[in-house]
């Protein structure tokens, strides 16, 4: 875990509120953070991170076909790795894109929408950042969406206001935020990966050892970005420039197992992750986690966890449905 912090603590980012939105239900909007927003306040980064403050009201965010969550005012919601993704007020109501729904605004000023049915009223700024050290390896082994929340705690009173009042200048048209927004967009992303990463079983955590080397951190976060590639030993090796040997021993020494079980062991925490948080057949899943069959999937998955797929699924929501 202790590399895993270093790498946090090595990490520079900048940023910027982009956005001030007002949507009153019922609405609906696919967002995802696009070279025209970040372009006014910097070059265009390799990669980037979008965020979405909620100041007032709640929304439901979706990526891709995982469950919903839920995101009440006082939390901000981390992409780190800037998938598409839903806003909405409730499930079922066809989404529009968040580009067409732009007020034209005077040069460096904030971008506004207001949108909707007239309904209850959600207010969310949204934000970017990009880092200028590369933490790829970082962003691999992160979930695709993490949440912070701003309410509790000195830290988090510190990040509200600043970052309210960062909004407020931007909306006034001021100039004079850059380097506020730049360092509020590290303390956020450190935050919330620091919890995530603290808050890890002991099992969970075997990647943060290889984070502070170069070729097994490059090697983390492709198993990571695609674990369901039909993935060797000798294939990783030769993306990270090294020779098999040298490469599964570097790997095995840094990470406590062999590439492969690593492998075998990643697809099974995201297939369970995926059972609990989504209703997706276990078909997919099984092809999610790179399972050409579902016969295979169901025998590694039941090694792993001592029920098959259907019936841990099973037992994982009666644990979770709240009592009579």
């Amino acid at each position: 875990m202790d590399a895993a912090l270093d790498v946090l603590r090595m990490i520079r980012f900048n940023g910027g509120i982009f956005l001030d939105a007002e949507f009153s239900a019922p609405w609906c909007v696919a967002a995802q953070v696009t070279p025209e927003d970040y372009r006014p306040f910097t070059r265009v980064p390799q990669g980037i991170l979008a965020y979405h403050y909620v100041s007032a009201g709640r929304l439901l965010l979706q990526v891709g076909q995982e469950t919903p969550l839920e995101v009440s005012a006082g939390h901000i919601v981390l992409l780190p790795r800037n998938d598409p993704h839903l806003l909405s007020s409730e499930l079922g109501i066809r989404p529009i894109s968040i580009d067409h729904l732009l007020e034209p605004t005077s040069a460096g000023g904030l971008a506004r929408i207001v949108y909707g049915g007239g309904g209850e009223t959600t207010r969310v700024q949204c934000g970017f950042m990009n880092s200028e050290t590369p933490c790829d390896a970082l962003i691999g082994v992160l979930p695709r969406v993490m949440t912070l929340d701003v309410v509790e705690g000195a830290a988090r009173a510190w990040i509200e206001s600043s970052f309210r009042f960062a909004a407020s200048e931007l909306v006034a048209g001021s100039v004079g935020t850059p380097t506020l927004l730049a360092r509020l967009a590290e303390l956020l992303f450190i935050e919330a990966a620091q919890r995530y990463l603290t808050r890890l079983p002991p099992e969970q955590r075997a990647w943060a050892g290889g984070l502070g080397d170069p070729f097994v951190s490059r090697a983390l976060a492709q198993l990571h970005d695609s674990p369901e590639r039909h993935w060797t030993t000798q294939v990783l090796a030769r993306q990270v420039g090294l020779s098999r040997s040298a490469f599964a021993e570097r790997f095995t020494d840094l990470v406590g197992m062999p590439p492969m079980r690593y492998l075998a062991r990643l697809r099974m925490q995201l297939a369970a992750r995926r059972l609990s948080e989504s209703v997706a057949p276990i078909s997919r899943i099984a092809l999610e986690a790179g399972y050409e069959s579902e016969t295979a999937f169901n025998k590694a998955f039941k090694r792993a966890f001592g029920s098959p797929p259907a019936a841990w699924r099973r037992e994982q929501r009666a644990l979770h449905e709240p009592d009579d």
